[in-house]
């Protein structure tokens, strides 16, 4: 059974994806919603605060939230929702469960997290197709001290970045952005040249210290490209912003 936060943002998703409600309509007021779902004003709150995260509404001050407009960018420190993105784009979205297996992680991997070498996790690989075309390679790790629950998850619904998006919340993101040439296997599966040049986002999270899963996930690098745009008079990272688009 889904928790009723869970439901109202279902909810009030489909009704955005559906186009009932387009860009720019009004999405009720938190006490229109408390009234509506015999809920708290803390449960609305959090729904609206993970859409909004989400992109998909804009919440204005004592005006309300309405419907963002559609965006086909992605900043790159965001957490990717490749479900969400394309409903955004208005693109056919599947995935494919390639390899599930709990297993202990290595020496390499336990410095990257943090963790003791040898500490069990759900290995995933996931392979996300648009319009029925490869967009992305994804491999990931989820810390079953912390999720539980993954353990008896086969993700038949939703991939396992969307799975844990919506379960999960994270307090801690780390982000890593490189380039990589495609071996035979990679380029296999994304259905592109051998050696041909990809873009590899590696990500890992954490929860108030506990870490929660690292992701690495390479798209080609002929599907997808960065923009960035930069203040001269602004310095550090709110300086900027970069996005990666299909």
């Amino acid at each position: 059974m889904k928790h009723l936060h869970q439901r109202i943002r279902d909810d009030i998703e489909s009704r955005i994806m559906s186009g009932q409600w387009p860009p720019g309509h009004r999405v009720p007021f938190e006490h229109q919603l408390m009234a509506e779902y015999g809920c708290s004003r803390m449960t609305v709150n959090k729904v609206l605060s993970t859409l909004a995260t989400n992109g998909l509404i804009t919440r204005r001050r004592r005006a309300g939230s309405v419907v963002a407009e559609p965006s086909t960018q992605r900043a790159v420190l965001e957490i990717q929702d490749f479900a969400l993105e394309a409903a955004r784009a208005g693109t056919v979205y599947r995935f494919q469960i390639l390899h599930r297996t709990i297993e202990p992680i290595d020496a390499a991997a336990a410095q990257r997290t943090g963790l003791p070498a040898g500490t069990r996790m759900l290995s995933v690989t996931t392979l996300h197709l648009m319009d029925g075309v490869p967009g992305a390679y994804e491999q990931r790790l989820i810390n079953l001290d912390t999720v539980p629950e993954a353990a008896t998850e086969h993700f038949a619904n939703d991939p396992p970045g969307t799975w844990l998006l919506r379960r999960v919340p994270w307090t801690d993101a780390e982000h890593v952005l490189r380039a990589v040439n495609a071996d035979a296997e990679l380029a296999r599966r994304l259905q592109m040249k051998t050696g041909a040049a990809c873009l590899v986002l590696e990500r890992r999270t954490w929860q108030a210290g506990a870490f929660v899963t690292e992701a690495r996930i390479t798209y080609p690098g002929d599907r997808h490209h960065l923009i960035g745009r930069f203040s001269p008079a602004a310095q550090g990272p709110a300086g900027g912003s970069a996005a990666v688009s299909p």
